[in-house]
């Protein structure tokens, strides 16, 4: 195994630990208008985002949970008991040796300096609330394309990020999207200026440090004309007894004849809410792809969508999911096509392990007065043990002639003689498991940049290490 192979692995209790860190900012529990008033006055926003977030929150406070799903889970979140804003202080540092001792020991040991040497163009570290730390290397900084927080986003580029924000997602959109609007802090804004082609992925980290918090990243790319970029985010938090929420929105926009992948590791210790609205406008010639993957939390509610607004547009997801004991991945895709030409595909795995429950929820929508829009959906699900849960549901309508849809779905269980056999050849249960399972998902993770491929299969084999018996 090489060197780089090996520092990318992960020990199975890679994200499960903490530091005490003093906190300069605290907005304290509960979410009221002073809250709201509180965030603003701390980062000096301007006034038209204080209206926003105090809109964002009447609608919040008027949606009613979701009442269908997995909204007996829901129950379990007190919104009155979480910490909407923690930050050690306002403004990202720009090298790593300005980052504060505690927090710069909390990303070492996520290995986060080495990846962004090796490689990364650029990097955003957000620790609790705020960015902790804040990179763009110098080649990428050239080429024009902007890769800071969100707030430096809003502040510093108004006339780019106000002509997009919350209009791929409006604030209404859901009960949590409407949470986000009104207490958003940190995320990644991204802008990448016409015909530039960003040659090495963008990265974020988000990392839950405090108990009993909400952490609501808000990440905005926009890669105008002809212009292509990868960014990829992953996810950490260490295990605590009280629910922690994790409410992100994530908008992308993809102008003509750009691409946009969104590549996601999430790996969130199993007492994280993970509800997440995420989706791309994709514009003619577009095209919008979404990787994600989900290990860990105790309930992930999450389905990337691509509005297909141009002709011949594309829109993709790509989905992993892993669900472990008491876990339940409610994962799928959302393809809205809006224009003739358009193409979506959406592929879906996912594993089921212990109690351990996984969802597929798929909308793929043509409008009768399209021609020529193609559809595909795959969803395939692994049942690991006899008390292991799969559900799948598509919904699929396609209307009027000239378009064409397919779609695929199978559920299998891991084979007693497959395991048997590969016992015989000398592999423990667990290792026999882990292959039976990597082989299931392997199409997909060759898909992963190599350093997540790497840390994909080595969660895997971890969480299969604790399935036998």
């Amino acid at each position: 195994m090489s060197d780089t192979q090996t520092q990318l692995e992960i020990d199975r209790e890679k994200g499960n630990f903490r530091y005490d860190v003093d906190y300069e900012f605290d907005a304290g529990t509960g979410l009221t208008e002073a809250t709201i008033d509180y965030i603003c006055d701390v980062k000096d926003e301007p006034d038209w985002i204080r209206e926003f977030r105090k809109d964002a929150l009447k609608k919040f406070l008027a949606k009613p949970m979701p009442t269908h799903w997995a909204s007996h889970d829901l129950d379990n979140i007190v919104f009155d008991n979480i910490r909407y804003y923690l930050a050690q202080g306002r403004t990202p540092k720009r090298s790593w040796d300005e980052v504060p001792e505690d927090v710069k020991r909390t990303f070492e040991r996520l290995g986060i300096p080495e990846q962004e040497r090796k490689f990364l163009a650029g990097v955003e570290a957000q620790f609790d609330s705020e960015a902790a730390y804040s990179n763009i290397k110098e080649a990428v900084g050239k080429q024009g394309v902007i890769f800071v927080g969100s707030t430096d986003g809003l502040k510093d580029h108004p006339e780019i990020f106000r002509k997009w924000f919350g209009k791929v997602i409006p604030t209404g959109d859901n009960k949590f999207s409407a949470l986000n609007s009104a207490v958003f802090s940190g995320g990644s804004f991204i802008y990448v200026p016409p015909g530039v082609k960003v040659s090495h992925p963008l990265q974020a980290y988000f990392r839950i440090n405090a108990e009993n918090f909400g952490q609501f990243e808000r990440t905005l790319i926009i890669a105008d004309e002809g212009a292509e970029v990868t960014y990829m985010e992953g996810c950490t938090a260490p295990k605590f007894d009280t629910a922690t929420l994790h409410s992100a929105v994530v908008e992308l926009v993809a102008l003509k004849g750009a691409k946009i992948q969104y590549i996601t590791v999430q790996n969130w210790s199993n007492n994280v809410f993970n509800l997440v609205t995420k989706r791309g406008l994709a514009m003619e010639d577009a095209e919008i792809k979404w990787i994600d993957c989900n290990i860990g939390s105790r309930l992930t509610m999450k389905y990337p969508g691509v509005v297909m607004k141009g002709a011949r547009a594309r829109g993709e997801v790509i989905s992993i999911a892993l669900a472990g004991d008491g876990q339940h991945q409610d994962t799928g895709a959302k393809m809205i096509h809006a224009a003739d030409d358009t193409t979506s595909n959406i592929v879906s795995k996912s594993i089921s392990v212990g109690t351990g429950r996984a969802t597929y929820r798929g909308l793929v929508h043509v409008p009768k007065h399209l021609k020529g829009c193609k559809n595909n959906t795959e969803c395939d699900a692994l049942l690991i043990n006899q008390s292991s849960r799969t559900d799948t549901y598509p919904a699929i309508t396609v209307r009027g002639t000239g378009n064409a849809c397919q779609h695929e779905a199978s559920v299998s269980q891991v084979s007693a003689e497959q395991i048997f056999y590969m016992q015989q050849r000398g592999l423990t249960e667990g290792q026999a498991m882990s292959l039976s399972v990597n082989g299931f998902v392997n199409d997909l993770v060759r898909q992963f940049p190599m350093e997540y491929s790497v840390e994909l299969k080595r969660l895997i084999d971890l969480e299969m290490e604790g399935s036998v018996g």
